[in-house]
């Protein structure tokens, strides 16, 4: 690690720490019902040069891997700066919101499909959310 870049050259990709990422998710989970998520063991990741055609992932270390090396449930929400950083403040919350959702109640390592049968991953129920946040937000 240089100056709290990643990089990985055989793919071009860099990595850094996403600091403001951090932040709003913070305010997300200060406003909303995501009790069950361990904020100690979320971490936040810019990315530059991904190819993925998409806002933002979320990651979580898989079982086998947890068992070897003895360690908890993390998730990393990784962020693709060449599209994140393009939107609006609103748009980076509700991206936020969504690959929030995608982590589960019982903060098991798993992920939430997006067609999860109680609660969807999708743009209805992201938007329900951050218009909650909204209003929650205003009172305090």
């Amino acid at each position: 690690i240089k100056n709290g870049w990643t990089e990985y050259p055989s793919v071009g990709i860099k990595t850094e720490p996403a600091d403001d990422v951090k932040a709003i998710a913070l305010r997300l989970l200060d406003c909303l019902d995501f009790g069950y998520i361990v904020q100690p063991r979320l971490f936040f990741v810019r990315s530059h040069g991904a190819k993925a055609n998409c806002y933002a992932r979320i990651w979580s270390m898989p079982e086998i891997w947890r068992v070897a090396l003895d360690i908890g449930v993390y998730y990393v929400i990784e962020v693709l700066s060449e599209h994140f950083d393009r939107l609006s403040e609103q748009e980076q919350a509700k991206v936020i919101i969504h690959e929030l959702l995608h982590i589960p109640g019982k903060f098991s390592g798993g992920l939430r499909m997006h067609k999860h049968g109680g609660l969807r991953v999708d743009e209805k129920t992201v938007n329900e959310y951050y218009q909650e946040y909204v209003r929650r937000s205003a009172r305090q």
